[in-house]
């Protein structure tokens, strides 16, 4: 966007080390530790962080307009400041079958509107709001960009790691049925991501040390410990908790495929777009945004159950890593998604003044 002659006022956490023309905060770090304890508990933290924008925006005249991603809060918050207040483009990035009651009815008239990250996800929101939709945008991924370099590193590399499974350890994301393919197979896999938000096994055996922690309620942490982590023989199974830059490149270019045996409809899917990038062939499940992200039999390989899932695991040396690369660069850059926003804010405008 700052390429593209955007002035970007960040609202984030102090400790954001994104470039931006102007930060604000009222958090000096994260709070996603904090966010996954009871609402009655936390539901002062979006609150405080919208307090501060609406007071920003109430002070200054020189905000053309807000893009938000904060759920179901910052929509509520901004749709109720009124005509006063710049136009918003809300961003929906989650299951839109959360709030039914704050979706079914919302009605943001001209200033406030929405975009998806998927065509399947808001083919599923209620009416009214797809009727303040302005439509999708792609997540992105920066790996995009260095496509280069990506395949540089690639070109040193044997595909003769184990596959991944790149993502939050829940039931959702399908690692019970990852492990137990796998095991069937035969075939090495790592389980790359954090539980109920505890980063690796080390921080979750602390967790669990401690009687009084929220780890012995949190329904993640029940998951793995019951449907995934008998299988994690830390030899042909592996959990090596959350895996970021250089870690995460590794590990994607040294797999033979990226797993996904989804159990919902993914609204947004940033981690296949990543192993793309990374020339990982993808192997999933064909529900929500995989069959936009993943063109089959090109870039990977999705199937209608698990049967066909596992016959689909013994396949991916006929997917060309060149390709994968190449649609990533095509179609998930951030170049790319910037230009399908400022399309986005253009027409926002157009609609606010015209309101």
């Amino acid at each position: 966007m700052r390429a593209r002659g955007v002035r970007v006022v960040l609202a984030s956490v102090g400790a954001s080390t994104l470039a931006a023309d102007e930060h604000l905060h009222v958090f000096e770090e994260g709070r996603f530790d904090q966010l996954q304890r009871p609402y009655n508990q936390v539901m002062g933290i979006a609150h405080a962080h919208m307090q501060r924008i609406v007071a920003e925006l109430r002070r200054r005249d020189d905000i053309d307009l807000v893009h938000d991603h904060v759920e179901a809060v910052g929509l509520s918050v901004l749709s109720a400041m009124g005509p006063s207040a710049p136009p918003v483009l809300h961003t929906l990035h989650w299951d839109l079958r959360k709030h039914p009651e704050l979706y079914g009815a919302f009605d943001g008239g001209d200033r406030v509107r929405v975009n998806g990250v998927s065509r399947s996800q808001l083919l599923r929101a209620p009416a009214g709001l797809r009727a303040h939709s302005l439509g999708w945008a792609y997540l992105a991924t920066p790996l995009a960009d260095r496509c280069a370099a990506v395949r540089e590193r690639a070109g040193r590399r044997q595909r003769n790691g184990p596959v991944v499974m790149l993502g939050r350890i829940c039931a959702l994301k399908g690692q019970h049925v990852g492990v137990r393919l796998c095991r069937e197979l035969g075939l090495p896999l790592v389980l790359a991501g954090p539980v109920g938000g505890l980063a690796g096994p080390r921080e979750l055996a602390w967790a669990l040390a401690d009687p009084d922690h929220r780890a012995h309620s949190d329904p993640d942490v029940r998951y793995y410990r019951e449907q995934v982590e008998p299988f994690v023989d830390g030899d042909l199974v592996r959990w090596v908790g959350s895996a970021e830059g250089a870690d995460r490149d590794r590990l994607l270019l040294e797999a033979p495929a990226a797993l996904f045996p989804v159990q919902w409809e993914e609204p947004g899917g940033t981690a296949v777009i990543e192993a793309l990038a990374c020339g990982t062939p993808v192997v999933g499940l064909r529900r929500g945004c995989l069959p936009e992200l993943v063109e089959h039999g090109c870039t990977g390989l999705l199937a209608d159950g698990e049967r066909e899932l596992r016959d689909y695991l013994k396949r991916v040396q006929d997917i060309d890593p060149q390709e994968c690369r190449r649609s990533c660069a095509r179609r998930f850059s951030p170049t790319v998604m910037a230009e399908r926003y400022l399309e986005f804010y253009r027409e926002l405008l157009i609609h606010a003044r015209r309101g």
